[in-house]
């Protein structure tokens, strides 16, 4: 397992101490490790909300009385340093989503039957600028968004009230690693590529100021899936609106036989007759 690194320096000595050198190792054991983006970890992003209040009223979800509810959820972004040291690049769900089935919402990542939220998910990405997402960033990211069905009785109450009375501020991606590459800010000849990855991506991030000499750009992963959280390694991810969700009117359909008409033959005689007596 990596260990989080405070700084480049601590990365460098990892490599060369434990690593006996070989980065190639490090490469491995990213992509060996499942990430759960939660907030235990060395370093919180030094975010700042905005102050517009048209903005803010976005983010504000109307109370709802229902037994169902439709959340829209953001589960991660790009282009934003997190507390894993990560920065995820625009298309790197893209394969993932493509080949996801039976996406679930879970409470804090706990993969056990109580902790399942709902698997009524429609998992997509949307490019977004930051500021209706409640930061004061330039730019756009890109959102990977689950658009939730929750229903009260059928799986954890607790968190629909959570949901329902707009106290899930929070998400995080179960993902595994399937294609990264390691930035470092080095002249050193041996971090040479790493230092080609640094310059590359390091202006693409939204809040560079807070990067330590180096980063993990993920350009692919897979998603396991999908949590509420009380703080994100990634806290830029709330939820976006719940609504309640209408049933549809109740009606009955009806099977109806069809009636089978049989042709009477015609009476030629009789018809004659009757002009006869006319």
């Amino acid at each position: 397992m990596i260990p989080n690194f405070e700084n480049k320096d601590e990365l460098l000595a990892f490599v060369d101490k434990d690593l006996k050198g070989d980065k190639n190792k490090l490469y491995a054991m990213k992509k060996a490790t499942i990430k759960y983006a939660d907030s235990v970890s060395y370093y919180l992003p030094k975010l700042e909300t905005i102050q517009d209040s048209t903005i803010k009223q976005e983010l504000v979800m109307k109370s709802v009385d229902s037994d169902k509810i439709t959340v829209k959820a953001v589960i991660n972004t790009t282009n934003i340093l997190d507390s894993h040291g990560d920065v995820h690049i625009n298309g790197l769900w893209k394969k993932s989503i493509s080949e996801s089935k039976n996406m679930m919402l879970l409470q804090e990542h706990e993969m056990k039957f109580d902790k399942v939220i709902t698997d009524e998910v429609e998992m997509y990405t949307k490019n977004m600028s930051w500021k209706p997402l409640g930061f004061d960033y330039e730019g756009t990211t890109q959102a990977l968004i689950f658009d939730a069905t929750i229903t009260k009785n059928k799986y954890n109450e607790m968190m629909f009230e959570m949901y329902k009375s707009n106290k899930v501020r929070n998400h995080s991606v179960g993902m595994r690693y399937v294609k990264v590459l390691f930035a470092v800010d080095s002249t050193d000849k041996y971090w040479q590529e790493e230092k080609e990855t640094y310059d590359k991506y390091i202006d693409q991030i939204v809040n560079k100021e807070d990067v330590q000499g180096f980063f993990t750009v993920v350009l692919e992963a897979k998603v396991i899936e999908g949590s509420a959280v009380l703080r994100g390694s990634n806290v830029v991810t709330p939820t976006l609106s719940v609504t309640e969700t209408k049933e549809a009117d109740n009606v009955t359909s009806l099977e109806i036989e069809p009636t089978i008409v049989t042709p009477t033959p015609m009476d030629w005689v009789k018809i004659i007759n009757n002009i006869k007596t006319h």
